[in-house]
């Protein structure tokens, strides 16, 4: 038997590979096909923005006609085949493209191709051509990423070839007409199917479960709706099935667990809801698993543990399984784990102790939890930790010195807690962070900024804001680190941060807070100019802009706040690309320049306090398209309120009280159907009641006090009007007539006793990208009511504050029963007026009342005794009225100041000091059994309301000790104002 060495057989192949080159030149590519691929290349260009693979390179430089580069074969991104030297397969991938491709485009004429890749290039928003349709022979197609748009064509259903599609990350393109249906009933051999973020906006066809071949599918983000069928458990051969982010409902199908080929599974951001499955125990060749937000429920989820083979696992945002550490032990079967997300869901007690030993873990993320007690020390042992989020907790005691263990530490989050104690020096032994924040603990102690830029050469965003900290800012490292963000705010500063000066590239910047003061440096307007996004110098003491600018220079911003400074002068305009303009509480002056008409794609914006005049520009009702939030209370404008607020308004909170606004309400608000909050009190507005205020069905708050509203309140027509409102204010005006009884009986909001859930009237600030660092993410709607020169301050209005206040009008008659409806009412202000007649007993139905004056009126007759039966209240004035009778005894009555009854010589009783006749009452009561009964009606109020946020407007009828006693156990905040002034400070 002949023996050959090994190297013969190295011979044999390098030969066999220079015979297929050499086969390969002679056969050469055709000249018709050479010269479509150089028509091709000259119909785009090459721009270096168009790919973002960092091994991206101009494949198509290479291709040339000179004769030594003549064999098209061997260009960039092309083979031929073997034999006929025609071109088979085309990767133009991360090629740096750009331009746009129609129908006449040479590309089509390349009928033998099987395989095409236009991935990671830059189409400029072209469809994709129909002339897709003469390359029969595909078999792989790939689109991806490449800002193709529209609809995708239906010629593509004849591409009956296809084994692999994907037209992913294309984030303007759909897929509707033809429908995902017709797709997958025409491409029968596909094995690989990529449509994420292609709209589709249908269901899950059935038609889809019938290509048994699939081993890829991915409809992430694709607008999908309705139920998965029990038949997705037909596609056996799956490797990857990634359905997330989409608004699938209904139940996880139990036949999931037929996929036992399965390696990564995504079923993330949908509704699903029901028991999950224990079936997903059987997929045992999993190595990525993302169930989180959706509200799958269940007490256990031990099958999870036969997963051996995971390393990625994200159960985020499932409260519904009450997960805590005694239930987490399955885990520590999963050895192999990498990344673990246990984020927003609500886990109580401290870090599980079972998480010791996931030796291999390199991101853990347990954010937004209710974990407790110290960061443990073992945690420090996780040395392969990459990724640490313990942010929005409540964990207490230092950051422990054992931190400098975490070598590899990239991003360490542990914001929102209670940490306190210094940073521990032990943290700059961490070379390699790229992300620290610290925000919101207890953090104290003086650190320089110096020893931060010294250690962490990769840090690109550093939080220290909301702590305790003395940040010295002045640095002596010459540094090219370049930021994306920076939060100082709270950190004891004098003056901007000169290490800023260099910085180009910030998305986020927050000095909030501190002591700033004087001009804002000219240096400082150059900062990240193109960049910024969001910008929050609020509550310093900043009194101008160097050169008195009037048009801000950052270009990028979307959130500019600049609240609570000394700003002088006009006020200053932001860039178009403004999406909240926050510069409340300034000393501003002048008119609303009318460039501030171009910004339209403004959200929210809060001119209120400063020192504003001439009209409002006609253009805020033109804003009312984008803009949310309009607050312009607080200034001196005068003149007339827009009269064109638009249809499809967006606009949910108005605020334009305080001013010197005339005219009428424009009946174009009635355009406003997302309108939650109007307040255009205290201005000299002369109008009748605008009923027509109550079509508008979101409508929750309407403050019209302190004008010149007159005449009487006309009847509605029909139950609907008004159906969420839970404030009205209507005081310090002229109307006249009977009180609107019918109005009562339909303000369903106000008849809610279910007092469970807090739910605030807020806006976000941002768009859907949040930029990195944000201290805040909403924007609170605040209200202050007021009664006799008292004013209370709610810079928070949640569901519990309902109010009707009536007062200071002209109202005549009785008092209708039909406001015992409204048992969810918490203040019931009707004084001053002329009403008559008795009080009815049975406003004993309002069971949450706190709060009720009927002061000032002519009523009559005795004080209901039921009304002793109202634990809730706490404020209680019908002085000056013609009451007569004793006074309800045994109740907190006893409590209510003197001035409470003053004016009705005929009551008597506790607290008067007129004591009843007998022939009042059948019997004299002990005074010392009476006293003790009182002080145990005190302890039921304080025990009451204690656990509520309640909604009272106080009156002077109190001393300051009940005042101080009402803010220590409400948890309110008391101003005190005077009558038509704010608050000095």
């Amino acid at each position: 038997m002949t023996r050959f060495s090994p190297c013969f057989f190295t011979f044999i192949q390098i030969f066999l590979v220079l015979l297929s080159l050499f086969h390969l030149t002679l056969a050469g590519c055709h000249d018709n096909e050479r010269y479509v691929l150089l028509q091709f290349k000259q119909s785009l260009v090459i721009n270096h923005s168009a790919s973002d693979d960092p091994s991206a390179y101009p494949k198509v430089a290479s291709w040339n006609s000179d004769k030594k580069n003549s064999n098209c074969c061997l260009w960039d991104g092309i083979k031929c085949h073997e034999d006929t030297g025609l071109i088979i397969k085309l990767d133009l991938s991360s090629s740096f493209l750009y331009g746009s491709i129609n129908s006449s485009s040479s590309l089509f004429h390349l009928v033998h191709l099987q395989w095409l890749s236009l991935a990671d290039n830059d189409f400029n928003s072209s469809s994709i051509p129909s002339g897709i349709m003469n390359l029969t022979s595909l078999s792989y197609l790939n689109l991806s990423y490449s800002v193709f748009s529209g609809q995708i064509p239906s010629e593509i259903l004849q591409l009956s070839q296809l084994v692999s599609l994907d037209v992913s990350r294309n984030h303007y393109l759909e897929l509707q007409n033809p429908s995902l249906t017709n797709l997958v009933e025409k491409l029968l051999n596909l094995k690989v199917l990529d449509l994420s973020k292609v709209k589709i906006s249908s269901s899950v066809p059935l038609a889809l479960t019938n290509l048994s071949s699939l081993t890829f599918l991915a409809l992430r983000k694709c607008e999908l709706q309705g139920t998965l069928s029990s038949s997705i458990g037909n596609l056996i051969e799956l490797l990857h099935l990634d359905i997330s982010y989409n608004n699938l409902k209904g139940t996880l199908p139990s036949s999931i667990g037929n996929l036992t080929e399965l390696l990564h599974l995504d079923i993330s951001y949908n509704n699903l809801k029901g028991t999950l499955s224990s079936s997903i125990g059987n997929l045992n060749k999993l190595i990525r698993l993302d169930i989180s937000f959706n509200s799958f429920e269940g007490e256990s989820l031990t099958f999870i543990g036969n997963l051996t083979q995971l390393s990625y696992l994200a159960i985020s945002n499932h409260s519904y399984f009450g997960l805590n550490p005694k239930s987490l032990s399955w885990i520590r079967s999963l050895e192999k784990l990498t990344h673990l997300d246990f984020s927003y869901n609500n886990i109580t007690g401290e870090i599980p102790s079972v998480f010791m030993n996931l030796t291999q873990l390199t991101i853990l993320y347990l954010s937004d939890n209710q974990l407790t007690g110290p960061i443990p020390a073992w945690l420090m042992n996780l040395n392969k930790l990459s990724d640490l989020d313990l942010c929005s907790n409540q964990l207490i005691g230092h950051i422990p010195v054992e931190i400098g263990n975490l070598t590899q530490l990239q991003y360490l989050t542990l914001g929102e807690n209670r940490l306190e104690g210094t940073i521990p020096s032990s943290i700059f032994e961490l070379k390699n962070l790229e992300e620290l924040d610290l925000f919101l603990n207890h953090l104290s102690g003086t650190v320089g900024l110096n020893m931060f830029l010294a250690n962490f050469k990769s840090l690109y965003v550093l939080i220290l804001s909301s702590n305790k900290l003395s940040l010295l800012t002045r640095t002596t490292v010459n540094t090219s680190q370049k930021f994306i963000a920076i939060g100082f705010s709270s950190c004891n500063l004098s003056e901007f941060p000169r290490f800023l000066h260099n910085q180009d590239r910030l998305m986020s910047l927050d000095l909030s807070f501190n002591k700033i003061a004087g001009q804002v440096p000219g240096w400082f307007l150059n900062v990240s100019t193109n960049s910024l996004e969001y910008l929050n110098l609020s509550s310093n003491l900043l009194t101008s802009f160097n050169q008195n600018l009037s048009i801000l220079p950052w270009v990028a911003v979307t959130i500019l706040d600049l609240r609570f400074n000394k700003l002088q002068g006009p006020l200053p305009v932001p860039s178009m690309s403004t999406y909240s303009y926050l510069v409340s509480d300034n000393q501003l002056i002048g008119e609303i320049s009318p460039k501030i008409c171009n910004l339209y794609g403004l959200h929210a914006l809060d001119l209120s306090y400063n020192n504003f005049t001439g009209m409002l520009p006609e253009c805020l009702g033109n804003f009312s398209y984008s803009l949310t939030i309009l607050k312009l209370q607080g200034n001196n404008f005068h003149g007339s309120i827009p009269q064109n607020f638009v249809n499809q308004s967006n606009l949910a909170m108005i605020d334009l009280s305080n001013n010197a606004l005339q005219g009428r309400i424009p009946q174009s608000l009635g355009n406003c159907l997302k309108l939650k909050f109007l307040n255009v009190g205290d201005n000299q507005i002369t109008d009748i009641f605008p009923s027509w205020l109550g079509n508008l069905p979101e409508l929750e708050v309407l403050i019209l006090k302190s004008n010149k509203f007159y005449g009487i309140i006309k009847e509605p027509k029909d139950g609907f009007e008004f159906p969420k409102l839970h404030i009205i204010d209507l005081s310090h005006n002229r109307f006249t007539g009977n009180l609107p009884s019918k109005y009562f009986q339909n303000w369903n909001a106000m008849k809610n006793t279910n007092a469970r859930k807090l739910v605030y009237l807020e806006d976000k600030l941002w768009p859907h990208v949040v930029p990195v660092g944000t201290v805040y993410g909403s924007f609170d709607y605040s209200l202050t009511l007021s009664n006799k020169g008292t004013h209370m301050e709610y810079q928070k209005l949640s569901n519990l504050i309902t109010a009707i206040i009536l007062s200071n009008n002209e109202f005549i008659g009785e008092i209708p029963t039909s406001i015992a409806n409204l048992k969810g009412l918490r203040t019931l202000n009707l004084s001053d007026n002329n009403l008559e007649g008795h009080i009815p007993s049975s406003l004993n139905n309002l069971i949450m009342l706190e709060s009720l004056d009927l002061s000032n009126n002519k009523l009559s007759g005795e004080i209901p005794q039921q009304l002793g039966e109202l634990t809730t209240l706490a404020v209680f004035d019908v002085s000056h009225n013609h009451l007569t009778g004793r006074i309800p005894q045994g109740t907190q009555f006893t409590t209510f100041n003197l001035s409470s009854f003053d004016g009705n010589p005929g009551l008597c009783g506790e607290p008067l000091l007129r004591k009843c006749e007998k022939s009042e009452n059948s019997r004299e009561e002990d005074p010392h059994s009476e006293s003790l009964f009182a002080f145990g009606w005190k302890i039921v109020l304080i025990g009451y309301a204690s656990g509520t946020v309640i909604g009272v407007v106080l009156g002077q009828i109190f001393s300051i000790r009940k005042q101080e006693w009402l803010a220590k156990t409400f948890g309110l905040q008391l101003k005190s104002f005077e009558r038509n002034g704010r608050d000095s400070n």
